[in-house]
């Protein structure tokens, strides 16, 4: 649930969006040895995704996707994290039940 969207109702309250992240990572080690060590912290990418979320709003949800992206790519081994968010029930008049935007970000 988040704060997004361009119409004045919008930025007064919390909507669903769905979000899809593909991260592209250098995880050789992680491969080889099958320790928890040498993978990505998964907890933490959905942490800041969740601090993004909950703490900024936007009109956009191109921009909410670029800032989600910022923040998931943090890891030295990240090389390109792509993010897709789907508005849940769009405040339009035709029956549709998601719009979205895919942004990726490379390092």
């Amino acid at each position: 649930m988040c704060i997004c969207g361009a119409l004045p109702e919008e930025q007064n309250r919390r909507q669903p969006y769905e979000f899809d992240v593909d991260v592209v990572a250098d995880v050789t080690a992680a491969t080889e040895s099958d320790r928890l060590d040498d993978t990505l912290d998964y907890g933490a990418i959905l942490n800041r995704i969740e601090q993004v979320t909950a703490n900024e709003t936007f009109q956009l949800f191109e921009r909410m996707a670029a800032r989600v992206a910022k923040a998931v790519l943090v890891d030295d081994r990240m090389v390109e994290v792509s993010v897709e968010v789907r508005k849940l029930r769009p405040p339009v008049t035709q029956d549709l039940a998601s719009s979205g935007i895919r942004v990726t970000v490379r390092r």
